[in-house]
């Protein structure tokens, strides 16, 4: 049986419509999970919405309506963003479904049976942007005021249920200390250490029921408590798999998510987990943020790249050409990311443009051109020694990406596929394929080169396209590669697949070229 998979998105709040935020860390999610399924795993891949929310019900109200017609709208915003950006997600999970609350309900009801929540007192300080509680020596280092926002704290006192958070971080620093990849890059799970030294407080679990009763899920044996989002909101992970048919996919192998929600998801679900005697994730990876024109993006400045400059961008430079540049130059390390369209140009003419789509189109164009469209049978075999050894390079490149995607390094995955493109320009460049057909003595020669830069391109292609599946997949199709079953991933990065005297297929440019002087996409 193929070895499962399990990776995750945050669930994203529904107050308002998907931005370039949610976006990206979907995408890494989706070049993940499709990188494991052509290595043949079998995968899970769960995103979806976070609706139980104050602010949901105060967004909703602004505008005359419930909360729960609020947030079908903008859950069904996120679904068609989602689908647009053909993300490959198994399953779409909504907080309000039946299937989620059930289980949220048995989670907690367990929690109370095992003394491991209980009604209690609370006074803090409560930050109604993110919805949390902050220590007071948070509070205290952001002069009172939201770290992510910057809008003021307020000063609350409650009576909610609470979990006993603070029993268990012995055991979740002792978990962190010999699983150094817990936590994801280096400088979060630093992040996370320091915090810790602070000491865990017991979090609550349960807020005040809304007076009219309208949203949120009850607490078990006291409805006039629901249950706090931010517990509800991690639940969906184990939710969505808690049935016969998927439950073998846990514990989930990463869980994806920006670096503004790190403590939620390091530090609570861990003990959330613990306390229900349930394996934890081999990692939580926090990715850092997107800014734009070299400003932090905020609704103030009007400066957000939303779905419609998204879709301005994919309509000139094509979805594919969108999902590389966020995958190549995204934050998924400790620093936050730039969003510039000249960058955005310059990637996109460097990379794909004059990079893999030059290198399909070059190869193509001769193959039908000198081998009527066919491809050619390389005289002393797909190994003729024309001045590469392309199997070691192959193997060499396939490696690494398998290597680089294990640390969640995407560009360094993907730089393995264009770095195969690259020595098919540079192979064309040495041999002068179309310098040598000029004699049809040489013809044969000419044959094991092009031979050979289609198999390496095929190659290629394969490895990028986890970022680009539409693009490279018509790549395949030109190159006359069309395997008739699944293969294994050693099988399609193998050296010599490409069969003689298939047919490839000449077509309008993969990706032409941008014009740097011509204004950025509008929305």
């Amino acid at each position: 049986m193929p070895e499962p998979f399990y990776i995750t998105t945050p669930i994203y709040y529904v107050n308002d419509k998907p931005h370039i935020g949610h976006c990206y860390s979907t995408l890494v999610a989706d070049a993940v999970a499709r990188f494991q399924r052509m290595a043949g795993r079998d995968v899970f891949f769960l995103t979806g919405t976070d609706e139980h929310s104050e602010r949901v019900a105060s967004a909703a109200a602004e505008r005359d309506l419930t909360p729960i017609q609020w947030a079908d709208a903008n859950a069904a915003a996120f679904k068609e963003a989602f689908n647009w950006m053909g993300f490959s997600h198994d399953d779409f999970i909504r907080t309000t479904e039946p299937r989620h609350i059930e289980r949220v309900e048995a989670y907690i009801r367990t929690l109370i049976e095992n003394g491991d929540v209980a009604l209690g007192e609370y006074s803090g300080w409560w930050d109604h942007s993110q919805e949390e509680y902050l220590t007071e020596t948070v509070a205290r280092d952001a002069d009172y005021k939201s770290p992510i926002t910057g809008k003021p704290l307020v000063k609350r006192t409650e009576n909610n249920y609470f979990f006993k958070l603070s029993a268990y971080q012995d055991k979740l620093e002792a978990h962190i200390a010999a699983n150094p990849d817990f936590i994801r890059p280096e400088s979060r799970r630093n992040e996370v250490l320091g915090r810790l030294r602070d000491g865990l407080q017991d979090v609550p679990v349960s807020r005040a029921a809304p007076a009219d009763g309208s949203w949120g899920i009850r607490m078990p044996g006291a409805p006039e408590h629901v249950v706090y989002v931010w517990i509800d909101a991690l639940f969906n992970y184990m939710s969505a798999i808690d049935t016969d048919e998927r439950r073998a996919y846990w514990p989930a192998q990463v869980h994806v998510l920006a670096k503004d929600i790190l403590w939620f998801h390091a530090v609570i679900w861990p003990c959330l987990l613990m306390a229900l005697e349930k394996p934890l994730p081999e990692c939580v990876y926090a990715h850092s943020f997107w800014i734009r024109e070299g400003r932090k993006m905020s609704k103030s400045l009007g400066n957000f790249v939303d779905m419609p400059t998204v879709l301005a961008y994919a309509d000139r430079f094509s979805v594919d050409g969108v999902r590389w540049y966020l995958l190549t130059q995204g934050p998924l390390g400790a620093t936050d990311a730039d969003f510039t369209y000249s960058k955005f140009v310059e990637v996109y003419n460097a990379d794909l443009a004059n990079g893999i789509g030059n290198a399909i189109s070059r190869v193509t164009n001769m193959i039908g051109k000198y081998f009527d469209g066919i491809i050619p049978e390389p005289e002393g075999g797909p190994n003729a020694d024309i001045g590469v050894d392309w199997a070691k390079l192959a193997n060499e490149k396939s490696r690494e990406a398998t290597e680089a995607m294990a640390r969640m390094d995407l560009a360094g995955a993907l730089a393995a596929g264009t770095a195969l493109a690259s020595a098919v320009d540079q192979f064309v460049n040495d041999t002068v394929p179309f310098k040598l057909a000029k004699d049809p003595a040489n013809m044969p020669k000419v044959g094991a080169i092009l031979y050979q830069c289609a198999e390496a391109l095929r190659i290629a292609a394969y490895l990028l396209s986890p970022a680009m599946p539409t693009a490279m997949c018509d790549a395949i199709g030109r190159l006359g590669y069309s395997p008739d079953q699944t293969p294994s991933y050693e099988t399609l990065t193998t050296w010599g697949q490409l069969v003689p005297g298939s047919t490839v297929r000449k077509g309008d440019a993969l990706f032409p070229r941008a014009d740097a002087k011509a204004d950025a996409p509008a929305s």
